[in-house]
């Protein structure tokens, strides 16, 4: 069950200088995941990253000593150059689903639906994120953190077109 209400949904569009395959690459591979995956000013350590259908991504994030925090992906759907679809949420050292402990009426699982296309050498992603599952309480939570997950997604994808850049 997704949110009844698709004005629950947070939509983010950006568009990268570089090709959809190696954008798809470095959205979904281990090597460049752990170089731009999170919030600024964290470092990635990737646990586990099966990047196929059934697979996981597992990871902890970093914001200084003893400072942790761990999230997980479910991918759902994988087609190379195109579209990847996952489930998202915040985990234990294990990998097991666990609240956000900032926020506990925050989504325990979110469907993000990111989609790619080319034009010209350069590729626009729109990435799409759902509520899965969620009571109204954590839909009204979803959308009222809209305007800081457009800082928190803005700031990480300044961080991979930086990225991107140097590949």
């Amino acid at each position: 069950m997704t949110s009844p209400d698709s004005n629950a949904d947070f939509v983010i569009t950006r568009t990268f200088n570089a090709p959809c395959e190696l954008v798809y690459d470095s959205m979904t591979e281990t090597a460049h995941l752990q170089k731009w995956w999170g919030p600024q000013g964290c470092t990635i350590e990737v646990i586990k990253n099966e990047a196929r259908a059934g697979g996981v991504f597992h990871y902890c994030m970093r914001f200084g000593p003893g400072i942790d925090m761990y999230g997980k992906f479910e991918y759902l759907e994988l087609v190379r150059p195109e579209r990847i679809v996952f489930i998202n949420g915040f985990a234990d050292a294990e990998g097991n689903r666990i609240r956000y402990a900032m926020s506990p009426t925050w989504p325990i699982e979110v469907r993000n639906t990111t989609t790619l296309v080319e034009h010209e050498g350069r590729t626009t992603m729109t990435l799409r994120s759902t509520p899965l599952n969620a009571d109204q309480i954590e839909i009204e939570t979803f959308v009222a953190g809209h305007a800081s997950m457009e800082q928190g997604f803005g700031g990480m994808y300044d961080v991979y077109e930086q990225y991107l850049a140097t590949l």
